[in-house]
């Protein structure tokens, strides 16, 4: 394995909000679906094995007007289509307020499969289970050519000339570019957004027991900013979706120019502004401007104040655009000959993410067999 970084979990893996995904909000029969159901299992039986400390601790999801009970109502429908267990609607305050007594809102669907775990302690223990069993990580290594020959693959990173019979490329904020560089054709590129997070201070913590989220809006493949109990004791108020103008751009002034260049040229982003512009500014004056975070924070729990949060730092999403400028909503896996490229895996990646692997590892052994 090579790994571009000095240490695993730098990016997407370890800034995330540490939630185990019960399936909730994917299209029935979707890859994001079916991997995230079979993957929770997957993820949980895991967990026991390698004695990682984790909490099912349920989700509330809260419609705050009108204009999200028939979302809400397409999310019951999607959950029973999943197989999710134990999901019921919540239609009386009271109902809310026994689950999360600061909460408000009409109705709610309340999931109890949902968790928290720290996927930084996931990724260590998938590293050493697989260094136990024969493989090699090299870190440091960006690859910088990729060969297909009718029997092998010939990697270049830092000099030096690595041969596989197959490559399996996951890149995450980088993936597109790597799949390129042996299919220049590829119809997506990563777009980068950054995902800003506060944190409430130790005096509001006991506004929110676990995990608080709005109804999300379905043709925005982002969930809204909401409330998240973490498996390290804070809870993270956010994370609302700006677009980077650096692939690991984890602050709003990082700039890379070959990055933005490679944004502006892609024929799908001037599409994707245009049909998202609403959202993206929206998200770019919560971005900038605290009380409209607070704002929206406030639509779910309407106790929290500015002064109850302080900065909790960001991650940045690889989210693929097609030419059309489509935002993809599913998990995207590019196959050549000797290749099989993972080009887009969002939340609920790190829920799925065994069951991705499952899947992954059955296509590669069916192109060596």
């Amino acid at each position: 394995m090579l790994e571009k970084e000095a240490e695993l979990g730098r990016h997407q893996s370890g800034h995330n909000s540490g939630v185990l995904h019960s399936g909730i909000y994917y299209r029935p029969g979707s890859s994001k679906a079916k991997n995230c159901v079979r993957g929770y299992g997957m993820m949980l039986r895991f967990l026991e094995e390698a004695e990682i400390p984790y909490e099912i601790c349920g989700k509330l999801i809260v419609a705050t007007d009108e204009r999200d009970l028939p979302r809400l109502a397409t999310l019951e429908r999607r959950a029973r289509e999943n197989g999710l267990v134990g999901v019921r609607r919540l239609t009386r305050t009271e109902e809310l307020r026994e689950i999360e007594p600061h909460v408000t809102g009409r109705e709610a669907l309340l999931v109890p499969q949902a968790g928290i775990v720290d996927y930084r302690r996931v990724v260590k223990a998938l590293h050493d289970r697989v260094v136990a069993r024969g493989a090699t990580v090299l870190f440091g290594r960006r690859v910088e050519s990729v060969r297909e020959t009718t029997s092998a693959i010939r990697v270049i990173s830092r000099g030096e000339a690595f041969t596989a019979r197959f490559l399996v490329g996951c890149a995450g904020l980088h993936s597109d570019r790597l799949a390129r560089l042996a299919d220049p054709d590829l119809p997506v590129r990563i777009l980068p957004f950054r995902g800003e997070y506060y944190k409430l201070k130790a005096h509001a913590r006991g506004l929110v027991r676990n995990l608080i989220y709005p109804v999300p809006n379905p043709e925005f493949p982002f969930l809204g900013v909401h409330f998240t109990r973490t498996a390290w004791g804070d809870v993270d108020a956010g994370p609302n979706a700006v677009l980077a103008l650096k692939r690991e751009g984890y602050t709003r002034t990082d700039l890379d120019l070959d990055d933005l260049w490679e944004i502006l040229t892609w024929p799908g982003f001037p599409r994707m502004a245009w049909r998202h512009w609403r959202e993206g500014f929206a998200e770019l004056v919560r971005s900038w401007v605290k009380p409209r975070f607070v704002e929206a924070l406030q639509k779910l729990v309407p106790e929290v104040r500015d002064d109850d949060l302080e900065p909790a730092g960001a991650g940045v999403r690889a989210q693929a655009c097609d030419r059309e400028g489509r935002l993809l909503d599913d998990f995207y896996l590019r196959r050549l000959p000797r290749q099989l490229h993972v080009c887009n895996a969002p939340s609920p990646a790190a829920t799925s993410s065994l069951s991705i692997g499952e899947t992954v590892s059955d296509e590669v052994l069916a192109a060596l067999s």
